[in-house]
């Protein structure tokens, strides 16, 4: 198995950095939201900061591009050949055609740098998803070799929403076979968060352990399946008093959507428009399904987390492109932010599926947005398998190029395409028809 290589990616965009010519840089994401390297990146030539380049990447965008290459989160060559000639359809063997070339060369391409970071986490759900609807073993094997390279710890022993986001994977492959001591560490970890020991939440933000709308992807789906594996309740009622903290805080009413925190409940765009970031939206709505996938049907608060589901689901669909089926990485910017961003869109994607899967969304309302939202995203896979326009780590709407591609993305893609293959196939077939005009 190849590893990955970066060298000549990174000489690349580093070489694209010094074509900036315009507008001045936007400014940088909180740092927070970004983990800091082990060993700190030095790149061999700076961007220069006085202008965006024709994708209106600015300077400070372009540091956080070479930072997450250099952590091998993925990369962003200036040329990543042709697309992909697949059809998009909703048939189950198209889905599944789609989800396997992208998953053979992620897997090809990451698998030796394999971490507990967040990014990994988002890929190995994804991963988890592939091995059944593909039935193949490799992609499940391929996360239980990681779990057992860290035996099964955590990244930190007093771990935040990120960290805790790998016992997902954990837990799905301790269901698979019921060995105790697979879940030991993450049961010990989650125990220190219940005792109210964690790491310090930033003095600019809300001091509750969800903080940031991320979050509601990376742990309370932890909390459900630890609830699932023991039974015991009080992980349900911290994922249940957290959640609904953090939904007062960061849920508008309103617009039925999340702001990132509490830094952007005031900030708008350049015409005055409220920011709503496409993949912080749809972190919290695949964080619903996963959380409902492990919450008992007769718990108090489950018609809630429906609720919500619906509601986002009516703003999202509103707000969908409707030439490429996609969401802008900022939803209500698209005349800055032209490009569709996969990752917010995949999440989005999976939510929505889940949703008609499980009878929560109305297929007729739902399953067009479905049928353009997956057409969309089969059209951004390049013919070697890459999956391209997925936006860098960040916290809020960025620009990137079109051949950018990230772990995390990857994993929603396949999260979003485990779920679009178990659609009814009547119903698949007769959207077929109406996009071919019969």
């Amino acid at each position: 198995m190849s590893r990955m290589k970066t060298s000549p990616t990174i000489t690349a965009v580093f070489v694209f950095a010094l074509l900036f010519v315009g507008a001045g840089a936007r400014a940088q994401a909180p740092a927070n939201s970004l983990k800091p390297l082990s060993t700190p990146f030095q790149p061999s030539a700076q961007p220069q900061a006085s202008s965006a380049n024709a994708y209106g990447i600015t300077p400070q965008e372009q540091i956080g591009i070479n930072r997450d290459i250099a952590r091998h989160f993925g990369d962003a060559p200036l040329d990543s050949g042709p697309r992909a000639n697949l059809s998009g359809s909703l048939q189950p063997a198209d889905v599944r055609a789609a989800m396997r070339k992208v998953a053979d060369w992620e897997l090809d391409r990451s698998q030796p740098d394999f971490d507990r970071i967040w990014t990994w986490s988002a890929l190995y759900a994804g991963f988890m998803a592939a091995s059944p609807t593909l039935q193949d073993p490799r992609y499940r094997d391929a996360v239980e070799s990681m779990a057992e390279k860290f035996h099964w710890e955590l990244r930190s022993p007093h771990p935040d929403a990120d960290d805790q986001s790998l016992a997902q994977a954990y837990l799905e492959l301790y269901f698979l076979k019921l060995v105790p001591g697979k879940i030991a560490p993450t049961e010990a970890a989650l125990a220190t968060v219940l005792a109210g020991a964690g790491p310090p939440i930033p003095p600019n933000q809300a001091q509750i352990p969800w903080w940031w709308c991320d979050a509601l992807f990376m742990a309370p789906s932890v909390w459900a399946r630890m609830y699932a594996a023991t039974h015991d309740r009080k992980y349900l009622d911290y994922l249940d008093q957290h959640w609904w903290q953090t939904s007062g805080l960061l849920y508008s009413t309103q617009h039925h959507l999340y702001f990132r925190d509490i830094t952007y409940l005031h900030k708008t765009d350049a015409r005055g428009n409220p920011i709503f970031w496409s993949r912080g939206e749809g972190w919290v709505m695949g964080g619903i399904a996963r959380v409902l996938d492990f919450m008992p049907q007769n718990d108090p608060d489950r018609a809630r987390y429906e609720t919500q589901l619906r509601q986002m689901a009516a703003a999202v669909a509103a707000l969908q492109d409707p030439k490429n089926g996609l969401w802008h990485s900022d939803l209500l910017d698209p005349q800055d932010f032209p490009q569709p961003e996969v990752s917010g869109s995949a999440l989005i994607t999976f939510a929505l599926a889940w949703g008609v899967n499980h009878h929560i969304l109305n297929r007729a309302a739902y399953m067009p947005v479905i049928a353009k939202a997956w057409h969309g995203l089969a059209g951004q896979i390049y013919a070697d398998g890459r999956l391209g326009n997925i936006q860098q780590t960040g916290a809020e709407p960025a620009h990137y190029l079109p051949s950018s591609s990230y772990t995390y993305g990857v994993g929603a893609f396949l999260l979003a395409g485990a779920q679009v293959a178990e659609l009814p196939v009547l119903v698949n077939h007769s959207h077929a028809e109406q996009r071919s005009g019969k």
